[in-house]
């Protein structure tokens, strides 16, 4: 549960700054004086520059993400052995705590 709350924040992150540098880039290009050719070019190569950069950082975030579940899976099942392990002894003190009252009785 901890490393969903941490992965949407990290997510809510990068969208912002997405965003954040998506609209200040238009704003940056259309405030610049410039002509219209020149002004698409530069926000064409503007969108392509965030696609890659927004690619990059989903292929890391998911590659975090999948790092995370094996990091979970690994605990889990270390704390099942572990669980395991003392039901195991229970069981065993259980029988020997019978096995002595049955010879005292």
């Amino acid at each position: 549960m901890n490393g969903e709350c941490r992965s949407s924040g990290v997510a809510g992150i990068l969208l912002a700054f997405i965003a954040g540098a998506a609209v200040g880039g238009g704003l940056a290009l259309l405030a610049a004086p410039r002509s219209g050719e020149e002004t698409r070019h530069r926000l064409t190569d503007m969108v392509d520059e965030t696609r890659e950069k927004i690619h990059e950082m989903t292929e890391e975030a998911e590659a975090q993400v999948r790092a995370a579940i094996e990091e979970g899976r690994e605990a889990l099942l270390e704390k099942r052995d572990m669980v395991k392990a003392a039901v195991d002894a229970g069981k065993k003190a259980m029988e020997e705590e019978r096995a002595k009252h049955a010879k005292s009785s």
